[in-house]
């Protein structure tokens, strides 16, 4: 399994839990020698208009931070592509899934994930796609991008209660018919962070039933970092997904 990362991932770009300082070096210290690190490219800029408006492009520009974030989304369109025929993490920031076409919160600037799956469907690299975001807060941006494009399909599982919680991936992921799998990976609903919900072993097992799906369904899987901001157990909650994902 392949890791993407770029130093410039360690800098501070903003001042923001997701852009702190020693959040990466906190995952980084735990995945280092377990799994292949790979150097991102910036994306495009006419990949990142595919789902922004020129206006919102401008505007991310003009706060200064417009580098860093087109490293990230052109980190999520490499694992993307190496999802197809192995399982892929992207370690990127900033984070995504509350990035609209036109608007952006919650830390987020670009849509790594729509970024992505759009770059996939151009190139006729997928037909279908499907996006399972565990982040603890709802992905409006991806939801709003994809609103009307029948190619994607989202889940944002939520429940008060760990073993529903997990059920109800498992039952979606059941019927599921599509050529990529991406996890928008927030680890925020961990129990020692803002969520409180999920063990870290939990983070195993979502990425194991990824993997056993895509292994009979012979589906592409990756996975894309989103929140997570309690450094002391991040790093250890990414591992666990990933060994989930290797089959560990």
């Amino acid at each position: 399994m392949k890791i993407i990362f770029h130093h410039d991932f360690y800098r501070v770009y903003t001042s923001d839990p997701a852009a702190a300082p020693e959040r990466m070096e906190s995952i980084v210290k735990v995945i280092s020698g377990h799994y292949e690190f790979v150097e991102p490219t910036a994306a495009r800029e006419e990949d990142i208009a595919a789902v922004h408006s020129p206006s919102h492009i401008e505007h991310v520009k003009g706060l200064g931070i417009y580098s860093i974030s087109a490293l990230a989304a052109g980190g999520a369109i490499q694992a993307a592509f190496l999802g197809l025929k192995d399982p892929c993490f992207a370690l990127i920031r900033p984070p995504g899934h509350h990035a609209s076409a036109d608007t952006s919160w919650g830390f987020c600037y670009f849509n790594n994930m729509a970024v992505a799956l759009e770059k996939l469907k151009t190139e006729k690299a997928i037909k279908k796609a499907f996006v399972l975001d565990i982040d603890f807060h709802f992905g409006d941006g991806t939801v709003n991008i994809f609103k009307g494009k029948d190619y994607v399909s989202i889940f944002n599982p939520s429940s008060n209660n760990r073993e529903d919680y997990l059920e109800a991936i498992a039952v979606v992921l059941g019927d599921l018919q599509s050529d990529v799998i991406g996890i928008s990976a927030g680890f925020d609903n961990h129990r020692n962070d803002w969520g409180g919900l999920l063990e870290t072993e939990d983070y195993v097992t979502i990425g194991r039933m990824v993997k056993e799906k895509c292994n009979r369904e012979n589906c592409g899987y990756f996975a894309i970092l989103e929140g997570g901001y309690k450094h002391e157990v991040l790093g250890h909650n990414v591992m666990a997904l990933l060994n989930g994902m290797a089959g560990r």
